[in-house]
């Protein structure tokens, strides 16, 4: 490419005062000075790397060890004390959730009332159409049922009642 004449801004600050911007940095790595900066960035990292891990060790070791100690000093008053602590564990965890599940139940109601009243209102709360839908076919089918009985009932009676006249014409004459 040409060179157009304009000036940039890496010819005005120079190239040298930054040199590890945009794709100067392959550059500056290639030249031979950005070695002395990859090791001292690498044996910083290093550093880094072995003060936090170095720190997290110690941590883990210390909460392992205190871990054992309590357990050691906590084992013999869990084992004097089990026949106290343990059926108190199983009372307070039966109240909690007997408190839980009674909470979750008022919860429920609330929520179920709350729909009931919205549906009264005619708010129509979500799920309304479904309830309208079946309580409209249960409704088709009952009466159905209702006219079938009504007919097989007459066809029933109806027979009953030509016998019991056929039978009484028979013992009056």
């Amino acid at each position: 490419m040409a060179d157009t004449g304009r000036t940039t801004h890496h010819d005005i600050i120079g190239r040298e005062q930054y040199p590890m911007i945009g794709r100067d940095r392959d550059q500056y790595q290639m030249s031979g000075r950005g070695s002395d900066y990859s090791k001292s960035r690498q044996i910083a990292k290093a550093a880094t790397a072995v003060t936090a891990g170095g720190s997290l060790l110690v941590l883990s070791s210390l909460t392992l060890v205190g871990t054992v100690i309590a357990l050691t000093v906590a084992t013999p008053l869990l084992v004097i004390f089990s026949p106290i602590l343990v059926p108190a564990l199983i009372t307070v965890a039966l109240l909690i959730t007997g408190f839980l599940s009674s909470g979750g139940f008022g919860i429920a109601a609330i929520t179920v009332f709350s729909w009931i009243y919205k549906y009264a209102t005619g708010e129509h709360p979500q799920g309304s159409d479904r309830l309208d839908s079946a309580r409209m076919k249960l409704g088709s089918k009952a009466q159905d049922l209702k006219d079938r009985a009504q007919y097989f009932g007459q066809q029933h009676t109806g027979g009953e009642h030509d016998r019991d006249r056929t039978r009484v014409g028979q013992h009056t004459t």
